[in-house]
């Protein structure tokens, strides 16, 4: 996937044989089984079946499908790793988006890198006041095929406000003689050997910080913030920030198809902003500001998204990593691998499953 490409990398799945399949009277073993599996870190793995895999097409730079998980409802995936799901897509894309637009005054211009699904500008295009979206997707086969197939998307691409490039997300923003009010990143997470992680560094964020208008935001997603994967990606983002923002606001939250609190950075340019808004504020705002009805965010919610553990603060304040072109931090990664089972139910041999490996 290149520079600026579709949405968040999961942890790369491994699909193994699915239980039952063996042993027992021949009828109640399953006719078909498809599972994917996921090592979320060493020695966690999560599973999930496939009920339908609905439509897939190969891209220039990945693979990719719209299927139909028994937990989550239709999903997006990309090269086998979960992007968003129907369960929970507007958790992730709310808490993305909505605090960045809601802390600015008045964001008027938004640039998004990534986020090909068209998940985030649909809810940047909900702000009243904006009046230009510019959205950078390296894969324009990604961005045809979710249109085709994602239709809770529809609205956003047919919006005049929306400016569409087919291009490296980091190259464009170096190149724009424009300046914005809020920058939205939603890139894949820094993998090793991966295209984006020159995108979470204090080059790429001091680039950033050139390209916002006075008071202006730039939010990042930041990956896996639960109690046990926060100090990886998450807190060295933060720190990463720190050292070009005057202030960096974290926050974080659980998504359920992502198995683990997600984390995200608020860098601000404005040193005396603040998140304490109360509970009727940022009611307030969202019903001036947004049109429609947000599923997920309103004021209580807001609390809930800056409330940091006792060990979340702990590891911010610690934190002494300044990722730069030299110097990161990764992601866990363990190569993907694809399984089906193609036992059939009235027959008596118990085989095993067929194993493909994948690039």
């Amino acid at each position: 996937q290149g520079l600026g490409g579709s949405d968040i990398c999961r942890p790369a799945p491994l699909c193994v044989r699915a239980p039952g399949l063996s042993g027992g009277p021949p009828a109640k073993r399953r006719a078909m089984s498809k599972w994917i599996e996921e090592e979320l870190e060493e020695g966690l793995r999560g599973m999930y079946r496939i009920k339908k895999i609905l439509a897939s097409t190969k891209s220039k730079w990945q693979q990719v499908d719209v299927m139909d998980l028994e937990p989550f409802g239709r999903c997006l995936m990309i090269d086998g790793l979960l992007q968003s799901t129907e369960a929970d897509e507007f958790v992730y894309h709310e808490s993305l988006v909505h605090p960045a637009m809601i802390l600015h005054p008045c964001p008027k211009t938004v640039y998004i890198g990534g986020g090909g699904e068209g998940a985030t500008a649909r809810e940047v295009l909900r702000h009243k006041t904006v009046e230009r979206c510019v959205m950078v997707d390296i894969d324009d086969d990604v961005v045809r095929f979710c249109k085709d197939h994602l239709p809770e998307n529809k609205e956003a691409w047919v919006d005049p406000r929306l400016e569409l490039v087919i291009d490296d997300a980091k190259k464009i923003l170096e190149e724009s003689q424009r300046k914005f009010d809020v920058i939205i990143m939603d890139l894949d997470d820094p993998l090793e050997g991966g295209p984006c992680y020159q995108l979470y560094t204090k080059e790429f964020y001091e680039m950033c910080r050139t390209k916002l208008q006075p008071g202006g935001v730039l939010v990042t997603q930041a990956s896996q913030a639960g109690i046990t994967r926060h100090h990886i990606v998450w807190s060295a983002v933060n720190s990463t920030l720190r050292a070009v923002f005057p202030r960096v606001l974290p926050y974080s939250q659980a998504i359920y198809s992502f198995m683990d609190e997600w984390g995200w950075h608020l860098a601000l340019s404005d040193a005396e902003a603040t998140s304490a808004l109360s509970p009727e504020e940022v009611d307030k705002r969202i019903k001036d500001r947004i049109q429609g009805e947000l599923r997920f965010l309103d004021g209580e919610s807001w609390q809930g998204l800056f409330a940091l553990s006792k060990k979340h603060r702990q590891t911010l304040r610690e934190e002494t990593c300044v990722m730069t072109k030299g110097t990161h931090r990764f992601m866990h990664n363990t190569g993907m691998a694809v399984a089906e089972d193609n036992a059939k139910a009235d027959s008596a041999d118990t085989k095993r499953p067929r194993t493909e490996s994948g690039a």
